[in-house]
């Protein structure tokens, strides 16, 4: 019975304030939709900084077990073949006693023939396809990747390193990936922050909205707390009513971030653009769950604030 009522008041209240629960709609729609785009770009950022190091970041990549055609070819320090152990340690020896290192990690073949996986998983033609088959984790060079103290004190460490038995050589990414993170960066910020005044205004909205419908069914109210209804049942209404809203942005905001990641991510930038590995369907799943669980909590809780203070007319 309770539910019958409840489901009933609630359609009876969005016919009557339709232009509001739209207007409603399309604050959150627009707030989610920012907010999801933000944590993709941050999860697109992280990715690129696992790929390419951070921006603070030099790569000493190490001498690779070449081939025996090529191995004949090779020259300077990683004539002798693959680094070895003892190579190794002198390498760390260097990146310990420097003071312009800050701390350093290593990186297996494995984990970069992972991250060469996800750059590289969509072959564009048969071509590719069989150049591809021929990569395997053996043909990856391991590394080291140097974060420094400061970022202009890098000659020293550089110097140090190149031409050391066992270095290939020493990669340094910063001045691609330091404007390549800062745009990055302000796209993910400015989104975020206009989704964070959108969202506030979204709560005035949500707030406003069960105010006007308070005052309009005042006298129902007045009545139902006479037959001595609990304030539950008074509220299911408005809270179902701003549930609808809310589930209905969720659901256009999800789909705007399926429509992100089909048309720009999987439908050009993946295809055009292998130069870090791109977010996946799992990230945008991860994003769309935050974005629902926001969805709720921020239409959910004010108006629960708000019932049990306009409740007492």
């Amino acid at each position: 019975m309770q539910i019958k009522y409840a489901l009933s008041e609630t359609r009876t209240g969005l016919r009557r304030n339709v232009s509001m629960t739209v207007a409603l709609v399309v604050t959150i729609f627009i707030s989610l939709t920012l907010v999801g785009l933000g944590i993709l770009l941050n999860t697109q950022a992280n990715s690129a900084r696992e790929a390419w190091g951070d921006k603070l970041q030099l790569t000493v990549f190490l001498c690779n077990n070449a081939p025996a055609a090529d191995a004949a070819n090779q020259t300077g320090p990683c004539t002798s073949g693959e680094t070895t152990p003892a190579q190794k340690a002198a390498i760390e020896d260097v990146l310990k006693k420097y003071p312009e290192v800050k701390s350093y990690t290593t990186r297996s073949k494995e984990e970069a023939y992972a991250i060469w996986k996800r750059i590289y998983d969509t072959p564009r033609s048969e071509a590719e396809r069989a150049v591809f088959k021929t990569v395997t984790a053996e043909t990856m060079q391991e590394s080291y990747l140097v974060t420094l103290e400061d970022p202009n004190k890098f000659q020293g460490i550089t110097s140090a390193l190149e031409g050391m038995q066992g270095v290939d050589h020493v990669q340094d990414f910063r001045t691609v990936l330091k404007p390549l993170y800062f745009v990055m960066g302000m796209f993910k910020w400015g989104a975020i922050g206009i989704a964070a005044f959108l969202l506030a205004a979204g709560v005035l909205q949500v707030s406003n909205s069960i105010r006007l419908a308070v005052f309009a069914r005042r006298k129902e109210i007045g009545i139902m707390r006479l037959v001595g209804a609990s304030n539950l049942y008074i509220a299911l209404p408005f809270l179902m009513e701003t549930l609808v809203a809310a589930l209905i942005a969720v659901v256009l905001s999800g789909g705007a971030l399926a429509a992100f990641m089909e048309f720009a991510v999987y439908g050009w930038l993946r295809d055009n653009s292998r130069v870090m590995p791109w977010i996946t369907w799992s990230d945008a799943l991860t994003a769309g769950w935050m974005i629902g669980a926001l969805g709720i909590v921020l239409t959910v809780i004010p108006t629960l604030v708000m019932t049990r203070k306009y409740l007492k007319v």
